[in-house]
């Protein structure tokens, strides 16, 4: 007599495992075309710092041929003739749109990673219909904020990322796809240099062995990668086989150094402009480290000339210095920061680079302080002016308060002759509708 099945001789079934990356279709020309209507149906690239070269480009852009990396200069003409929309770059609109479309995805699910400005990993572990739930993603994160994305939905980051690929790549899967149980046939036709994490340098490695595809590479030996590579691309291959290795980092690990540098607009003689540079990128570097709840011990200045300038002397030099106590106060970062400057600062040469960064990086409350409190310093004043030019600037945009030191005009400041208007972050650059 045979016995009744239990639930202690047979547990439930665990949940199918199920990740979805959600990518922003083309996101920097996304969000420009997003204030601009008119665009529609357009071909949009978009410019690195100084208007240099093209660093991102929409579908149309795609099409014409229009190649990623190309020097303004060289294509001007060529994107003239073909009706292009060219941007600068508009990093404070991009951020903020980014942060709107991750807010989205907070509501499907508290287990999320943001993996780039553009693309977020979620847990879709329990949900019985992973590609409607994927649907209403889309829908949603359109609707709320007119951003196209696709999303991709595998066991595994990535086969999640491969499904992602697949769905901006077939307009008839309406940016969704979920990865088969047997992913075989999806596999074979992707090349190894476009699985996450491999790139064309490995993949012309992973060729001398017969490796060719993504499914050439859920096949091989794990081992026998591992041994001839490395733990990381034995991983892949784990995680082609639907095995998951890489979980998901739902918190953003603290930093460990910020850097804000930037190419100057024009090339600069004049010591009093390099100083305010210096003295804005300071500023700007102490108003991210405390955004992160961070204190600094240790801040180095660098300043170059152009390396392809060969009408003068080519010079590239740093200094650092220790702050006494680790520090979230400007004025004593634009300090140190001027100080540096002066050591390294060559004259009669025409500059074309400076950058601040920030080193040494801990947690502001827990900072260290010194047994013997430095003379004339108010820790308790600093963090309290601090706090309020923070908040002064966040509500009414950048700049609103800043010091003296970094100038009131910046002929020094990068190139950007076609930067649209900071439309979602400063009240005086706000779409304007007239009925």
């Amino acid at each position: 007599m045979s016995s009744i099945p239990s639930s202690e001789n047979h547990p439930p079934a665990a949940p199918a495992h199920h990740v979805a990356l959600v990518d922003v279709n083309n996101f920097y020309a996304s969000c420009e075309r997003l204030f601009d209507p008119r665009l529609e149906g357009r071909p949009v690239v978009v410019l690195s710092n100084n208007d240099g070269c093209i660093i991102a480009r929409s579908q149309e852009a795609k099409d014409l041929g229009i190649p990623m990396g190309a020097a303004m200069h060289m294509v001007k003409d060529a994107l003239k003739r073909q009706r292009v929309q060219v941007y600068s770059s508009n990093y404070a609109l991009y951020g903020d749109m980014s942060a709107r479309v991750v807010s989205v995805l907070k509501r499907f699910t508290p287990y999320l990673e943001v993996y780039s400005i553009d693309e977020s990993f979620l847990d879709l572990t329990g949900f019985t219909d992973p590609a409607a739930y994927s649907h209403d993603i889309r829908d949603t994160v359109l609707g709320w904020t007119g951003l196209p994305v696709s999303v991709g939905v595998g066991v595994t980051k990535t086969l999640a990322k491969i499904a992602n690929r697949v769905a901006k790549k077939n307009p008839n899967l309406g940016g969704v796809f979920v990865m088969p149980d047997d992913p075989d046939k999806v596999l074979r036709p992707i090349k190894t240099k476009d699985v996450w994490g491999i790139g064309s340098r490995l993949a012309a490695r992973l060729e001398a062995f017969g490796i060719v595809t993504a499914l050439d590479l859920k096949r091989a030996d794990p081992k026998f990668i591992r041994a001839r590579f490395s733990v990381v691309v034995e991983r892949t291959v784990l995680e082609l086989r639907g095995t998951p290795c890489l979980a998901l980092e739902m918190t953003v690990p603290a930093q460990k150094g910020i850097m804000v540098s930037r190419g100057f607009g024009q090339r600069v003689m004049n010591y009093g402009h390099i100083q305010a540079a210096v003295a804005t990128y300071a500023s700007r570097a102490a108003e991210k480290l405390r955004r992160q709840g961070l204190a600094a011990n240790k801040l180095t200045v660098s300043l170059r000339t152009s390396p392809f300038d060969t009408t003068q002397e080519r010079y590239a030099n740093a200094a650092s210095f220790v702050f006494p106590e680790a520090t979230i106060d400007t004025a004593e970062m634009i300090r140190a920061a001027q100080g540096c400057l002066k050591t390294i600062h060559k004259p009669g040469l025409a500059y074309q680079k400076t950058g601040v960064f920030l080193d040494a990086l801990e947690d502001a409350r827990l900072a260290q302080r010194s047994l013997f409190p430095m003379p004339g310093v108010d820790r308790d004043r600093t963090r309290a002016l601090m706090r309020a030019m923070d908040r002064l600037n966040s509500a009414w945009g950048r700049d609103t308060v800043r010091f003296a030191a970094t100038g009131a005009e910046r002929p020094w400041a990068m190139k950007q002759v076609h930067k649209s208007p900071c439309y979602t972050t400063r009240w005086r650059e706000i779409k304007q509708v007239r009925s």
